[in-house]
This record gives C-alpha cells, sequence and structure tokens, in this order.
C-alpha cells in the first residue's frame, strides 16, 4: 500500500508542477481555477515580506525593500518548481522499486532523491545507475523534462525582463510631464495652450496602448506587477491612476480637450485596474474610507486649471459625474495600493517638489563659474 500511495503521490506532484509551468509560462492568458501553486505561494511569501519592510520607517528603504521581492520570489518559485520535479520523480522510484547499480545513502529513498536529483539537471555522475527498464526509462524522462524545463525558464526571463523595461520607459516620460510623483493637476498645468492640448492628446493615445500592453503583459505574468519602478516616488500604479484622473476631468468637461480621446483611454486604463484586482483578490475599496478628492481639494484643482487656462465645467451636475466616474476605478485602485504597498498620488502638488530629472546624488563643486540653471517644462507656463 505505501508503494502504490507513494507512486500515486509522485505522479501527481510531477504532473501538478508540469501543468502548474504550462499555465504561468506557455499559456498567454488569465488562469482562473482557484487551487494553485503558484497562487498560494505568492500568498504565503508576500504578506510576511510586506510586513516585515512596512517596519522600516525610511520610506526609501522600505521601498528597497520591497523591489527585492518581484526578483526573489521569481526565483523561489523557479526553485520551488525544480524541488517538486525532484520529489515526485524519487517517489516514482521508491514505489516502483528502481533498482539501481550502486549505493550512496543508506537509506533506499534517499539513493531514489539523489538519483532523482542528478537526473533532473542532468549531471549524470554515474555513481549510481538504473538497473531495470522502468528505471531507466524514468530516467530518460527526467532528463528530457529537466532540459525542457531549463529551456522554459531561459526564455520566460527576457519576456519578463522586456516587458518590465517597456513598462518602464513611459513611465519615466511621465516624469518631467507631470511631476515625481506625477498628478493629474501638475499634467494638465504643464500642457497648458494649444500645442500643450495637442500634445496631451497624444500622451492620452500612448497611454491608451501604454494601458492595454500592462493588461496583457501582467494578467498573463503577475509578478510583473511586484516589479518596482527605479525611484521611489513612481509607480506604475500611481501613473496609471494619474491618467484616469486627468480622463475624468476632461470627460466632466475641460475646455480644449480631446472628451473622445479621454473616453477611450478611460476605459482601458480603468479595465486594467479591474482585472489586475481580480488576479490578486484585492477586494474594492471604498471611496467612503479613503477619500482623495475632498470637496476643498476639488476646489484647489479648479483654480489651478482657471489659472492656465483650462475651464472645468461647474455645478452639481459635474461634481456629481466626477464622483461617479471616480467610483468606477478609485475602488480599484486603492485595492491594488494598499495590496502591493505603493502609494496613490495626490490630485495636485502639495507644494514645491522636484521632478527625479532635476535631481542627483552628487553635490556640486563651488566654483567662481555661474551656476548653471535648470529649466524644465514646468519652469516655462
Amino acid at each position: 500500500m505505501l508503494d502504490v500511495l507513494a507512486t500515486i503521490g509522485g505522479v501527481a506532484l510531477v504532473l501538478a508542477v508540469l501543468w502548474e509551468t504550462f499555465e504561468t509560462i506557455v499559456l498567454p492568458r488569465r488562469v482562473t481555477r482557484q487551487f494553485r501553486i503558484t497562487r498560494y505561494f505568492y500568498r504565503a511569501t508576500w504578506k510576511p515580506w510586506a510586513k516585515m519592510a512596512n517596519r522600516r520607517k525610511d520610506r526609501k528603504k522600505r521601498d528597497s525593500l520591497l523591489s527585492y521581492y518581484g526578483p526573489i520570489s521569481l526565483l523561489l518559485l523557479l526553485g520551488l518548481w525544480a524541488v517538486g520535479l525532484v520529489f515526485g520523480f524519487a517517489l516514482i522510484h521508491y514505489g516502483v522499486h528502481s533498482r539501481l547499480s550502486g549505493t550512496v545513502f543508506p537509506s533506499r529513498f534517499g539513493n531514489d532523491l539523489y538519483l532523482s536529483g542528478t537526473t533532473l539537471v542532468t549531471l549524470g555522475l554515474g555513481d549510481l545507475a538504473p538497473a531495470t527498464a522502468l528505471a531507466r526509462f524514468l530516467v530518460v524522462l527526467e532528463a528530457g523534462i529537466g532540459f525542457g524545463f531549463l529551456a522554459l525558464v531561459i526564455g520566460y526571463l527576457p519576456v519578463l525582463y522586456q516587458s518590465f523595461s517597456r513598462r518602464e520607459v513611459t513611465i519615466s516620460l511621465l516624469d518631467a510631464r507631470a511631476g515625481s510623483p506625477p498628478t493629474a493637476g501638475e499634467l494638465l498645468r504643464r500642457h497648458a495652450g494649444p500645442e500643450g492640448t495637442e500634445a496631451l492628446a497624444q500622451l492620452l493615445k500612448d497611454w491608451e496602448h501604454w494601458s492595454a500592453d500592462l493588461m496583457e503583459s501582467h494578467l498573463s505574468y503577475p509578478v510583473l506587477a511586484y516589479f518596482r519602478s527605479q525611484h521611489d516616488n513612481q509607480s506604475w500604479l500611481g501613473s496609471l491612476t494619474t491618467i484616469l484622473d486627468v480622463c475624468s476631468l476632461a470627460m466632466v468637461g475641460l475646455k480644449g480637450m480631446c472628451e473622445y480621446q479621454a473616453r477611450m483611454t478611460f476605459a482601458i486604463a480603468r479595465h486594467a485596474l479591474v482585472d489586475l484586482s481580480q488576479i490578486f483578490a484585492a477586494q474594492p475599496v471604498t471611496t467612503e474610507v479613503f477619500d482623495r478628492l475632498p470637496y476643498q481639494e476639488l476646489m484647489k484643482v479648479r483654480e489651478l486649471l482657471h489659472e492656465k487656462g483650462f475651464f472645468l465645467t461647474d455645478g452639481d451636475e459635474a461634481n456629481a459625474q466626477l464622483a461617479h466616474l471616480r467610483s468606477l476605478y478609485e475602488p480599484y485602485a486603492l485595492a491594488l495600493s494598499r495590496h502591493l504597498c505603493m502609494d496613490l498620488p495626490p490630485w495636485i502638488r502639495a507644494g514645491v517638489i522636484k521632478d527625479n530629472w532635476k535631481t542627483t546624488a552628487w553635490k556640486p563643486k563651488r566654483t567662481n563659474a555661474a551656476v548653471e540653471t535648470f529649466v524644465g517644462p514646468e519652469d516655462h507656463f
């Protein structure tokens, strides 16, 4: 009975790992199946990691620790799959009583485990060799699976980092256009005037494509959501929320803005937020818990826009429409913010904050020469 259970358990473990690898790496769509090794792995590891990071009071150190989780969890997951395959084949060898020429460990399962490990990584040491036809077949099968597993991993990592790089390029371009961190008020302020309005319409069109690419890549490879941006005041979630804020203002009625493009960008960006919140089982948070735009803040937004020539439709009806649009995406943005430990941006800047492109870790030496003055896009308005 023990041999039968070991064989069944080994076969089940190998098939489960192979199917999990197929769904995670090969299958280019979201997996809705509830029981998944990968899902439980991330649920079991992310919460303790986030709790440990949140104990750090320094924001930069906290964000730095959180940034390690994505790459480390990916390596640990690949290692978990490999260990599962090794144990699975070892159980099969143990259950079918694979006869081996030579011994390394005193226990039979120890020898089976050692043979399985050396076979999966294709070491071929030769100190243990299968002596029966069934044992040889299992060794050849495991070696083939190990070779294919290695090939999948080699192809998997470049795809992930290409998607990450493609995502971060667009976020970096938002720095000079919307500040650091990006805000809807600053984005509109820096795009005042006819030329700025045309550039803003093109920007929203680019972010429509970016949101679609984000949804496609992050639904297929959810681990990318844990990969954080280069700067602690930037994130894919904060940037996406800023674009949704701008689209909401344009849809309510912002003179000079392309409302059609704003609607298209809003639709795909909101779609990405909702689907990603479902991937991470992040329940929507009602705006009653945390209001990003109270009435006084809304008045400040109106004043800022009015100073730069943007006229936002006023009145109770416009305020109600803006509140409705916000309710379509803010609960999901707040849920992802809490789950991923990423701050959401305010609607307008709180004081004077330098953009990332203006800052440097090097302290300039004092000379008699005139100090160069940095002039950014926002300084011309």
